[in-house]
């Protein structure tokens, strides 16, 4: 069994890494780097992580959502500026994780999940695309034809080999397969080898050569911060997914820790910052990864391309790896969020979209932070609108109010509402049995109360109240 299950990981690391290679060059191209930086990033990062982190099966590398936030950084301040803050920002995840943090991923919605995931596939999808133009130029007759068909034969491989065998990951048949078959028939296709050439030596050892003052951290500790968070959300939406997948428990303030260790590492040896990949992952799980091997295998196995088998992995036709993530962004998609959508409450749904269309036509922290926001919001309207109080005239002619429900921001005018100091007799009881305060805008809630009732010439007597609330109310003096 052993066996079997190191054999899987061997294999499902093999393929992973294939994959990582095109997406880890993209991105730093995108960032204006050398694709080099890419992969040396890729490596370190996915390496590390798979041996230390907190979350076994998944993949982290050179991701595109961190690449788009420091473009900026590196047109106008140069390399060595987002290596220094690559560094900072490892510094940063590592005290995330350190101050236990990472339980924060709870408080995102499950809607707000379902539309990351959902945006990310679309991402995933249009990325692929690219692949398609020669230059600024869409493909058009022959090679247009060639390249869909390639595209088409690699993703039916993918589909249709599970029910033949299982024995080996569909993707990496897939890969090798089309692969063998252009080199055979000669086929005129892009190859990886026309994105970059990736041969190169082992990264070195080298702190970014920069001036080390206030004014350079002045520079840095934005985009370090915000490289940060991004990457930690999409590390920490990302483990959530594969905790789902493999129906396993990991560690999200582990995984911060070995993420923030492995970006200072990548920073250090000249390679970019990364964070958990969604698209990296799913190849990986669905190739059978479970275990750390598959992870370190992807790690090393880009680093083997760099220095050993650049010639054979310049070869691999675009077209293969196209149709492998066109799979993945199938796969990713969570079609079952189209199927509930008239079936969930309409503010759910409209997390939902809202979250998918954020992601892609912004930003991943962007997206999730405003989804979260919406359901908060809806939340604490929902909230509020359960506050109730049931009114009883008592027989020595005071009243009581037995109110339920919670009393905070957004319930304070529902509160009020409740009671009529006019026309109230002189003794007015507040039953808090059923009451819970929450926040300070419920004292101040409830001293205005008094107060409306002592312009009046009325008393009000409160009874029932919990532990907490005490505890709150003796702490605000009231």
């Amino acid at each position: 069994m052993k066996s079997v299950r190191l054999r899987a990981d061997l294999l499902a690391g093999l393929t992973t890494s294939f994959a990582l290679v095109p997406e880890c060059i993209a991105f730093a191209l995108v960032a204006h780097l050398n694709p080099l930086m890419g992969l040396y990033g890729a490596f370190i990062i996915c390496t590390l992580t798979a041996l230390f982190g907190g979350r076994p099966g998944m993949v982290s590398g050179a991701a595109g959502s961190m690449a788009v936030v420091i473009v900026a950084l590196v047109v106008q301040h140069g390399v060595q500026y987002l290596l220094a803050t690559v560094l900072l920002g490892g510094l940063i995840m590592v005290l995330f994780g350190l101050l236990r943090l990472g339980k924060l991923v709870r408080m995102v919605p499950h809607p707000v999940m379902l539309g990351f995931v959902n945006g990310l596939a679309i991402i995933i999808a249009l990325a692929q695309l690219e692949h398609f133009k020669s230059g600024d130029q869409w493909l058009s007759g022959m090679p247009l034809a060639t390249m869909l068909g390639l595209v088409a034969t690699t993703m039916a491989i993918v589909y249709l080999l599970p029910r033949l065998t299982r024995a080996v990951p569909p993707a990496l048949v897939a890969i090798l397969a089309v692969g063998v078959a252009v080199f055979v028939l000669q086929l005129p296709t892009r190859t990886l080898g026309d994105m970059a050439h990736i041969a190169g030596g082992l990264p070195t050892f080298a702190l970014p050569d920069l001036p080390w003052s206030l004014e350079t951290l002045r520079i840095i500790a934005p985009y370090a911060l915000l490289m940060a968070m991004v990457g930690l959300l999409e590390t920490l939406l990302t483990l959530n997914l594969t905790d789902e997948v493999t129906e396993s428990r990991g560690y999200p303030d582990r995984e911060c820790v070995a993420l923030g260790a492995a970006n200072i590492v990548s920073g250090a040896f000249g390679g970019m910052g990364g964070c958990a990949m969604i698209g990296q992952t799913v190849i990986n799980l669905s190739s059978g990864g479970r275990g750390r091997l598959s992870g370190v295998v992807a790690g090393v196995m880009i680093l083997l391309f760099v220095l050993f088998l650049s010639p054979l992995i310049e070869r691999i036709p675009l077209a293969a790896l196209v149709g492998v993530m066109f799979v993945v962004s199938q796969q990713t998609f969570a079609w079952a969020s189209l199927r509930v959508l008239h079936k969930v409450p309409v503010n759910d749904m409209l997390v939902i979209v809202a979250v998918t269309i954020i992601t892609v036509f912004t930003d991943l922290a962007t997206a999730v932070l405003l989804g979260i926001i919406i359901a908060a919001l809806n939340f604490a309207w929902q909230h509020a609108r359960e506050l109730y109080a049931d009114a009883h005239l008592q027989a020595d002619g005071s009243k009581l109010y037995q109110v339920h429900g919670t009393l905070f921001f957004a319930s304070v005018t529902p509160f009020l509402n409740q009671f009529d100091p006019a026309a109230d007799p002189n003794q007015i009881t507040l039953d808090c049995a059923h009451l819970s305060f929450v926040d300070y805008s419920a004292i101040a809630a409830l001293k205005t109360l008094r107060e409306r009732y002592s312009k009046a010439g009325k008393h009000v007597r409160v009874v029932h109240l919990s532990e907490r609330c005490k505890k709150l109310l003796k702490r605000a003096g009231e």
